[in-house]
């Protein structure tokens, strides 16, 4: 595959660009804006990036920014350079100025016969206005958010997460409506008096995909995510954990919106009395010292995440300062199905018997799918390389990628988690 590369818009891109402009293979035949608005736009200094192949032009995006809000003029890609992410890399380099710029709303309006950058703007998390096609990005990041999310490690989330979260309807139905829905309407929450939660624990087995449920929340409700790793913290901080935890509380403080996510909390919220060492006793206080005045602030979002609910503190889980406790299990028969449907989307196959599939990947998590899926297809690769055989994928074939994938969990696992949604879940 030819490579490629995007970079800022040179004056001697602009004949190139032009006659990428005027190319209706590159863009469409009907363009929004004209040439000579193309012209007036990069020569007034407006961003813009192009895609280039060695010497050669292969596409371009350009913007013009009015106060907070900007507006993508065109997204032009030379013909046989598409499929290849070249113009979600533009917009991406292209939004990175906007935002430095002091944007924050991003929008593109394409004509309907338009198909090169549609696809574009979709897998870039823009949502579409049917009848105009107007492509519309609200972008929470402010400019003075910029430089303490680039401290903290954040980052949005794109818009597609939420849906990967393949048949676990269950779940996702209790965090729509009890974490998501009140937080994206939270004027009607105001008005009928609901307070939406500003802090949750989703527990269950390891792979269940507790760190795809919270990057889920923050995409749906369009928030900055920021992942807190404590062992990256500790090392970090001179003054150990626990300072590197009130430092990190202290920028996200800063933020305007925030989904803060902690995996396997219980290294710094274990149970106190179980601990011998007055360290982690303190790293413990200091996290339950922490989440009163994060509760204080609107738009933020703490969500934590553990395998061993049982092993956090008492105090940590107790009411006022965790609002759920939301099981996350192993995906039931339909949701596996749901899960291994998508992923045979993928691979080019013969009828398939689901049912088989399903029985006999029981106590399989996601990520446990995601792997016998990989596996599936490398044992088809191979019998298509070595063997010169059948590419189609076969019943027999899923089976055996089943059969050669190791489940994370027991019976004795799966026992003890109903046990703790009986103890600990509220919802």
């Amino acid at each position: 595959m030819t490579p490629w590369r995007i970079r800022d818009f040179h004056d001697d891109d602009l004949d190139a660009a032009i006659r990428l402009w005027d190319d209706p293979a590159a863009g469409s035949r009907t363009p929004v804006f004209g040439v000579s608005e193309l012209i007036t736009a990069v020569r007034g200094g407006a961003p813009a990036v192009v895609a280039v192949s060695g010497e050669e032009l292969v596409g371009s995006v350009v913007a013009t920014i009015s106060g907070a809000r900007a507006t993508v003029m065109r997204i032009t890609l030379a013909p046989g350079w598409r499929q290849r992410g070249i113009g979600s890399a533009m917009l991406t380099e292209l939004e990175r100025r906007l935002v430095a710029a002091g944007t924050h709303r991003i929008a593109c309006v394409l004509e309907d016969d338009s198909d090169v950058g549609a696809l574009a703007l979709e897998h870039s998390g823009y949502t579409v206005r049917h009848g105009l096609s107007l492509f519309e990005k609200l972008e929470p990041v402010g400019l003075a958010d910029v430089g303490i999310l680039g401290q903290l490690g954040g980052r949005m989330i794109r818009a597609s997460t939420w849906n990967q979260l393949g048949g676990m309807v269950r779940e996702k139905e209790i965090i729509e409506r009890r974490v998501i829905l009140p937080l994206a309407s939270s004027q009607l929450a105001s008005r009928i008096g609901l307070v939406p939660p500003q802090a949750v624990i989703l527990f269950g087995p390891p792979g269940t995909g507790k760190t795809t449920f919270a990057k889920g929340v923050a995409s749906r409700l369009g928030w900055p995510f920021v992942e807190l790793f404590p062992s990256r913290l500790a090392a970090t901080s001179p003054g150990g954990l626990a300072s590197a935890l009130r430092e990190a509380f202290a920028l996200i403080a800063e933020l305007e919106k925030v989904v803060v996510f902690i995996d396997e909390v219980e290294e710094i919220a274990g149970r106190r009395q179980a601990r011998n060492d007055s360290t982690a006793q303190g790293v413990t206080n200091e996290m339950l010292k922490l989440i009163p005045p994060f509760r204080e602030q609107d738009s933020r979002l703490l969500i934590c995440a553990t395998n061993s609910v049982r092993d956090l503190d008492t105090a940590f889980l107790r009411h006022g300062r965790f609002d759920y406790l939301i099981p996350i299990g192993p995906p039931d028969d339909a949701a596996r199905q749901a899960i291994w449907t998508g992923y045979l989307a993928g691979l080019p196959h013969s009828e398939i018997d689901l049912q088989a599939v399903v029985d006999k990947c029981r106590l399989f998590t996601p990520a446990d799918i995601e792997f016998a899926a990989r596996r599936t297809a490398q044992l088809v690769f191979e019998r298509v390389l070595f063997e010169h055989g059948e590419e189609l994928t076969t019943t027999a074939d899923v089976l055996q990628g089943i059969e050669q994938t190791r489940r994370t969990l027991t019976e004795e696992m799966t026992a003890q988690f109903e046990q703790d949604i009986q103890d600990y879940a509220r919802l």
